[in-house]
């Protein structure tokens, strides 16, 4: 069972208490009496389905009956944030892909090798220097 939090309770709750809204951040046509039926059917009908970091539009329905937004990761379907409609998020799959990349640059560069290329991530000077000895 999850336990969401609500940015206007400002207290986690079980998630029978809330009911999914669909896609976050969706911009209304500014015209709507102007746009072609393709354009209009594209805003009612389609949405994004993305594996990985997702917004979300939900309503906490028993409590508070306001909407909010979350951001949640759609392959472990881990709650990321919780945010109050008109916000914007803080996390998304641009911002955790610039964290990844950062983190695997520093674990490169932390990196030991010995010689014959062999690398040695996290191992002590003491065993890079065994491991150079037993190979003289």
């Amino acid at each position: 069972m999850f336990h969401i939090y609500c940015p206007y309770c400002e207290e986690l709750r079980e998630e029978e208490e809330f009911h999914p809204k669909g896609q976050a951040h969706i911009a209304r046509p500014e015209e709507p009496d102007t746009c072609s039926d393709e354009e209009w059917g594209d805003y009612l009908f389609f949405r994004d389905n993305p594996r990985g970091i997702h917004h979300e539009m939900w309503l906490h329905a028993v409590g508070c009956r306001k909407f909010f937004n979350i951001t949640r990761n759609t392959v472990s379907y881990e709650i990321l944030e919780t945010y109050k409609m008109g916000e914007q998020p803080t996390i998304t799959a641009e911002h955790l892909a610039r964290e990844e990349k950062n983190a695997r640059e520093e674990k490169t560069n932390n990196a030991q090798v010995a010689e014959g290329g062999q690398q040695t991530v996290g191992a002590s000077d003491a065993a890079v220097a065994s491991v150079k000895g037993a190979q003289a």
